[in-house]
């Protein structure tokens, strides 16, 4: 068992208690903001602590472990796997970070910034910028998701082709444990070889080892130069040769490689009819390239030296180039406004995938052969094509709504994700666990693997105090 079954509510003598030892400003309002998640599967419940500082986490974990009371981190409330919400079990202590906001350092000629883990994601990007450096994390709930969540769940956004996953943005952490110790392991170091990786054990954990209280990021030197293109292609084989293309021509300076499918640019025009629409006419398959380049490069010419190469050899059919930051802006806004159009759209069942990349071209065909065999839907595959992480996501058919469809959720999901496991990819590339994929690990993951993570879970958490039901089963 990774949990006891023994865990205690959150009473009111409980936070009573807590009152004793801890600042006003600590207890909040359990507004329903807390107990939402972006895709409305499951409403939470719990009682809201929002501590100022690291002592403050230690203090509330400590009586929690003493207590045996749930401890459910919170961040930004953005994860689309349920792991921020607690839907059942004895009232959890909700333990927001969002007032632990702070910059504690940052070191330009080290390119580190040393964050506390409420620090909202833009806000850390607009700190790297005053000092002319890159925070390379992007993804789209950066004006609200924090720095913890996403190290909590190894995010992972459109920048990873170039810069990798949060794992990769991270030297050191503090964190502080399910007894209540911190762990000081906020160091700047690139180098640390000083036995297992706590690090990255917490990383990607989902707050089911530990409260992320602060973190060491890696900071990038700024592009000089940076430019935005649109690229029209046959289907997703010619995209990955348009890939390949790319990066023999430019190297590491593609920082972006998006794929997007004309169902998504209809579910802009249904949903969000203000966003500017790229083409006259929508095309099938499109790409968007991102490009960062070192000083006397021309974004602009290179992009279009690479349009023209790929026009030549028939990868490409139409494309447009960024004439300015606006225009820039445009293209990406296309891009990241897609979830948004998705979620008001209405999903019956969304697939957060990665496969290998020689292998998306097929399977794409096959499952959307699948799809079809059970009934009629809309599927809207889109994501990040230079690192193999698909959403593939399945709609219903105009006129009609997600709630028509719950009775071939299950078959739907189970057939993406089989043929995923097939192909020998994840069916979780960078949105976790949660508790949406409980099952789906228990399913598809290595049962070595999955005895290891018991085994950690129930050595640093003995009391199965920390995020109770996410990631493993209790």
């Amino acid at each position: 068992m990774t949990q006891t079954p023994t865990l205690a509510p959150a009473t009111p003598a409980f936070i009573d208690a807590l009152r004793a030892r801890l600042p006003a400003p600590v207890f909040r309002e359990a507004t329903p903001g807390y107990f939402e998640e972006p895709r409305g599967r499951w409403q939470g419940q719990g009682v809201v602590l929002a501590p100022g500082n690291t002592e403050d986490v230690a203090e509330i974990v400590r009586a929690c472990a003493a207590a045996r009371v749930p401890v459910v981190p919170y961040g930004g409330g953005t994860g689309l796997v349920g792991g921020q919400i607690a839907p059942g079990g004895p009232t959890p202590v909700i333990l927001s970070l969002e007032r632990m906001r702070a910059v504690r350092g940052i070191y330009p000629a080290e390119n580190v910034i040393v964050v506390e883990a409420g620090a909202i994601l833009q806000d850390i990007h607009t700190a790297a910028a005053e000092v002319d450096r890159l925070f390379p994390l992007s993804i789209a709930a950066k004006g609200s998701a924090r720095i913890g969540g996403n190290l909590a769940t190894n995010a992972g956004g459109v920048n990873v082709l170039r810069y990798g996953n949060a794992r990769d943005l991270c030297l050191g952490l503090e964190a502080v444990m399910p007894d209540g110790r911190i762990w000081n392991g906020l160091k700047r170091l690139r180098k640390d070889n000083t036995g297992y990786d706590l690090r990255n054990l917490l990383i990607g954990s989902e707050g089911t080892l530990g409260v992320i209280t602060a973190a060491a990021l890696k900071l990038s030197p700024r592009p000089m130069g940076e430019g935005t293109a649109l690229m029209v292609v046959e289907g997703p084989r010619a995209a990955l040769d348009l890939l390949a293309l790319a990066r023999a021509r430019i190297g590491e300076g593609v920082s972006a490689f998006e794929i997007m499918h004309r169902a998504g640019l209809e579910f802009l025009a249904e949903t969000l009819p203000d966003i500017r629409q790229p083409f006259a006419k929508m095309p099938e398959w499109f790409v968007l390239i991102d490009v960062g380049l070192a000083s006397g490069l021309d974004p602009a010419a290179v992009l279009e030296g690479l349009f023209a190469e790929a026009f030549e050899a028939g990868l490409v059919s139409d494309g447009m180039i960024a004439q300015s930051e606006t225009q820039r802006h445009q293209f990406w806004e296309v891009r990241e406004q897609i979830p948004e159009a998705n979620r008001r759209i209405g999903s019956i069942s969304s697939h957060d995938i990665s496969l290998p990349m020689s292998l998306i071209p097929d399977f794409i065909v096959q499952a959307n052969a699948v799809i079809a065999g059970i009934g009629a839907f809309r599927i809207n595959c889109f994501g990040h094509l230079g690192d193999g992480n698909l959403h593939y996501n399945v709609f219903p058919m105009p006129g009609r709504g997600r709630a028509d469809h719950v009775a071939e959720r299950d078959e739907i999901k189970r057939a993406v994700h089989d043929l995923v496991h097939e192909m020998g990819g994840s069916v979780s590339a960078e949105h976790g666990i949660g508790r949406l994929k409980v099952e789906d690990l228990e399913r598809y993951g290595d049962p070595v693997k999955l005895d290891a993570m018991r085994a950690i879970k129930t050595a640093l958490d003995p009391l199965g105090i920390m995020n109770p039901g996410a990631v493993l089963r209790g």
